[in-house]
């Protein structure tokens, strides 16, 4: 009775531990999105320290979207397309998206609405979510939606599309120049 009880306690305050059922080292599926956790880190060719640094990453926040992953490592693909290795420990799953070129952030998700703020190019803002197409974002203060096709770091499964056709990655933004980082 006491080991029901525990687990229905567990399954209340911990849904995300029972999520992790993806045949990963972590738990989780790939692909999927995360972001830098530190304002400096290191891409690596391989997933061990003994490979060559290929990337050196200056933008805390910074979405990546998780390709495979190795005990302990995990491979990324950044907003320009570049693909690395990183230690897990540098990687969050805080939800961040990158912004490739300017955007309006509505009061509403409606192309008519008022607009709250706008978003340069390049600019990284939290997630909150996404439905029909749009996503709710924040950034100093200010929230707002945004069209998902004018974003970085989605996935399918995060627009909540109710009625509305699905998009595919590739769809959702050409990145621009590499910018978040030096070779």
């Amino acid at each position: 009775m006491l080991a029901l009880l525990l687990t229905g306690v567990l399954t209340a305050l911990c849904p995300a531990v029972l999520a992790q059922d993806a045949d990963t080292p972590s738990g989780y599926p790939v692909p999927r999105f995360v972001s830098l956790k530190v304002s400096v880190a290191y891409g690596r060719e391989g997933p061990s320290q003994d490979h060559r640094i290929i990337w050196r990453y200056v933008r805390e926040g910074l979405p990546l979207r998780v390709t495979a992953e190795a005990p302990g490592w995990r491979r990324v693909e950044d907003p320009g397309g570049e693909v690395t290795w990183m230690h897990q420990s540098l990687l969050s799953g805080r939800r961040t998206v990158y912004i490739p070129e300017e955007a309006e952030l509505r009061i509403r998700p409606d192309a008519d609405a008022n607009i709250e703020a706008i978003a340069e190019a390049g600019a990284i803002l939290d997630l909150e979510r996404c439905a029909d197409g749009w996503c709710r974002l924040q950034a100093q203060g200010h929230h707002g939606w945004v069209r998902a096709n004018a974003i970085w770091g989605i996935m399918p499964s995060d627009l909540g599309t109710y009625g509305a056709a699905p998009h595919s990655l590739a769809a959702l933004s050409d990145p621009p120049p590499h910018d978040t980082a030096d070779r």
